[in-house]
């Protein structure tokens, strides 16, 4: 087949040159022998396309690469380095990237539509941190799901045709430090609940047809990427046991479990060497966790490894490292690099045939090698129905990812939920009041409703709703002492209102490029104002990040924490503050009283005081933290097995839990495992499962969760593979990390 296919290349060309001849005859009188020519080498080509053996599905993935790579000449392939691996000559069309935190990108701030299209709307969640923040796996997986069939309708409708199926989300990254200008991208900082995260949202992305995916899931930013300031030039310095059990763990769970084959390399070096060309995507990613699809750049990373890290002399050594790293596409000006390594010997043609492999195992995931009908997916977008983030089933998703990510801080003397029945007048004060900011990497949302909409909505026509932006003091504190109840909403600009890159003119905020100078909330003031005026207020914080509010913990009667970006936002907040929804989010990070608090921001081992499981000073709020408008009773704990061997695979723990109140509620039962007889130094206590559940008033649930031994194994440097440690293991479940309700224990042998 290949040396039939060979020879027809061959003609091809002698053909093509013969065509350029004739051409000439027709000004010499040989129109009709031109005519024919052009016909016969149309049928040629007809017939060419119909054959290429790397257009059928039934062949071994990786013998339809091996003849592809045979008919791409080398411009196409350093064309396929970047982030679009069309081969229009060969009727392959790419799949290329598109940004997807929280919904598919197809305009917001960034204005991710293609250069000079008009953006396409499309359904937009909260941010990864919210996401994160309702501890619910199914969730985020769903929307992954419906974020995935926004993506193929865009990219595959004739009357829109952009975008791509190569979504970079989630982030896999960990919220180190909340200081990291970037915190709102990241689910949390806890391994197991980020791998948990990030694997459903991969697995929705993905799809469970068991031949093809719906969009590829490009994993970010790998790795140990939390810091902004430097990080052109930074380097990340730990060692090999927090890679395996902290840094790397969310992506090896999202790889193996959750079945994506695709990522992109971090900015800065790891323990000196930059992430772009650390042997650990050859070492790890690919011989440990079986990684071998798409590895790409991050945007000018390449280039940095010259102008940055100066770990190069020139970019012609730079494109050489990248490409023997085994990176695949650029998203960087890389041709002229390339060509030049490839002229001064660094590289050859088969080292870019090596890594386009990875691509191409990834195009044929998604069906773009296959012809149409095979594919699953290939009617949305094409089969005349409405636009999928018109429909009620994506609405609805919204609302209730909304709903579950606020998270109830604080509630004394049941504060809320208010009752519109009987309020006559509520202020509702603050910039983000009547406004719903969309990040960076937000798409365009259909529709927005901000929260003073949403408490408008709420309230019809028996209240009256004052409002006032806090740009006039004086005409909130005005507000706040004519109503019943003042609602305060403040928080962050994820942009940091600034128009210019890396710049945050007030140090509490922080975006990609800049990292937050302080954790103190600047406009906190007004919230002092505002109950001086009127002790009945609720304080809204909306935020990318924690903040250090320690007067309103000490002084505000109730507060609620939820993000940006959602299309809901202002309807959810409404449900919750009126008892509509009763709030069972929990904070994914710890959230400390000052910066004071914590080490050096670049400071990447953690056990020097970052995170729940090494923070030693008693935080505002603790990871996991969250509170209900009614109340449950821990009544009882147990586990399958109080003694099992290494070799096993699993216990289960089953919790007793009952909704003692007089509302429906939601509670995560939170379990962590500490390690008394360990050998090494391990956390006081590790997540290490969960669960999210819905009680009604006086229900009881026996709550089973399962904790793989895998889990709780710890990295044997000398040995270099994970170890199932004999001795006893405590279990603690909780209601947040440092509210711990039961325990028990079993022995591993």
């Amino acid at each position: 087949m290949h040396k039939k296919s060979n020879d027809l290349q061959q003609l091809l060309r002698k053909t093509s040159a013969r065509k350029i001849r004739l051409k000439a005859c027709i000004f010499h009188g040989y129109p009709a022998l031109y005519l024919f020519m052009v016909f016969i080498l149309a049928g040629l080509n007809a017939s060419a396309q119909e054959s290429y053996p790397f257009q059928n599905p039934e062949l071994d993935s990786e013998a339809r690469i091996d003849d592809l790579l045979s008919r791409m000449t080398l411009d196409e392939k350093v064309s396929a380095l970047s982030t679009d691996p069309s081969v229009p000559r060969l009727g392959v069309k790419g799949a290329p990237h598109i940004e997807g935190y929280h919904g598919v990108a197809m305009g917001g701030p960034a204005n991710w539509a293609p250069k000079g299209d008009e953006a396409v709307p499309t359904t937009t969640f909260p941010q990864a941190y919210g996401m994160g923040a309702t501890w619910n796996p199914e969730l985020i997986r769903l929307a992954g799901e419906i974020e995935s069939i926004e993506a193929r309708y865009i990219f595959q409708n004739p009357e829109i045709a952009k975008g791509g199926l190569v979504v970079r989300a989630p982030n896999a990254d960990l919220g180190r430090d909340p200081r990291w200008g970037r915190t709102e991208e990241c689910f949390g900082e806890d391994p197991f609940l980020v791998g948990t995260s990030a694997t459903a949202f991969t697995k929705g992305l993905q799809g469970d047809d068991d031949q093809y995916w719906r969009t590829a899931s490009l994993l970010k930013h790998f790795l140990a990427n939390s810091n902004e300031n430097g990080r052109e030039s930074s380097s990340s310095d730990f060692d090999m046991q927090l890679y395996h059990e902290y840094y790397g763990a969310s992506f090896r769970r999202a790889f193996i479990e959750g079945g994506s084959n695709a990522y992109m390399a971090a900015y800065n070096a790891i323990n000196g060497v930059p992430a772009h060309v650390h042997d650990m995507h050859k070492e790890i990613t690919e011989r440990m966790w079986g990684v071998d699809g798409i590895k790409c750049t991050d945007g000018g990373g390449y280039q940095l490894l010259v102008y940055g890290h100066k770990y190069y002399d020139d970019l012609y050594l730079a494109a050489e490292g990248v490409i023997k790293a085994g990176l695949n596409q650029f998203l960087d000006n890389y041709r002229e690099g390339v060509y030049g390594a490839l002229a001064h010997g660094y590289i050859t043609e088969a080292d870019i045939d090596e890594v386009l492999r990875g691509v191409y195992r990834v195009m044929i995931k998604l069906g773009q090698l296959d012809p149409q009908e095979k594919v699953p997916y290939s009617a949305i977008g094409r089969d005349g129905k409405p636009a999928p983030w018109t429909t009620q089933k994506h609405k609805d998703a919204a609302l209730r990812m909304a709903r579950e990510s606020i998270v109830l801080l604080k509630n004394n003397n049941k504060t809320l939920p208010l009752n519109a029945d009987k309020l006559n007048k509520v202020a509702v004060i603050g910039y983000l009041a009547d406004t719903v900011l969309l990040d960076w990497y937000s798409g365009l949302p259909p529709y927005r409703i901000t929260p003073l909409e949403g408490i408008r909505e709420k309230l019809g026509n028996d209240s009256k709703v004052l409002y006032a932006p806090d740009n006039d003091y004086n005409a909130a504190v005005e507000a706040a002492s004519e109503a019943d109840v003042a609602i305060v909403i403040l928080g962050n600009y994820p942009t940091c209102n600034s128009e210019i890159w890396a710049d945050c003119p007030d140090p509490g905020m922080g975006r990609e490029a800049i990292d937050r100078k302080t954790l103190r909330l600047t406009d906190e003031y007004l919230v002092k104002l505002v109950m001086e005026a009127n002790p009945n207020t609720i304080f809204v914080l909306q935020s990318s990040f924690p903040y250090a509010i320690n007067w309103s913990q000490q002084n505000v009667p109730a507060i609620l924490h939820l993000t940006h970006n959602g299309q809901e936002t202002g309807s959810a907040l409404a449900d919750v503050l009126f008892g509509d929804y009763n709030p069972g989010g929990k904070l994914t990070q710890t959230w400390p009283k000052s910066e004071d608090q914590l080490p050096d921001m670049m400071e990447y081992d953690i056990r020097k005081g970052h995170t729940y499981m090494y923070f030693e000073d008693k935080p505002l709020y603790p990871f996991g933290h969250g509170l209900s408008y009614t109340t449950f009773a821990w009544e009882d704990i147990s586990i399958n097995k109080p003694v099992v061997s290494a070799d096993d695979e699993e216990v289960i723990i089953t919790v007793k839990l009952k909704n003692t109140g007089d509302v429906k509620g939601d509670e995560v039962v939170q379990l962590y495992a500490s390690f008394p007889e360990s050998t090494v130094r391990r956390p006081a206590k590790a997540l290490k499962g969960f669960k999210r559940v819905t009680l009604e008033p006086g229900e009881k649930k026996k709550i089973e969760i399962p904790i793989k031994l895998q889990d709780i194994a710890y990295r044997d440097i000398n040995k270099e593979r994970f170890v199932v440690e004999p001795g006893t293991i405590k279990i603690m479940a909780g209601a947040s990390s440092d509210n711990i309700q039961l325990t028990d224990e079993f022995v591993i042998q």
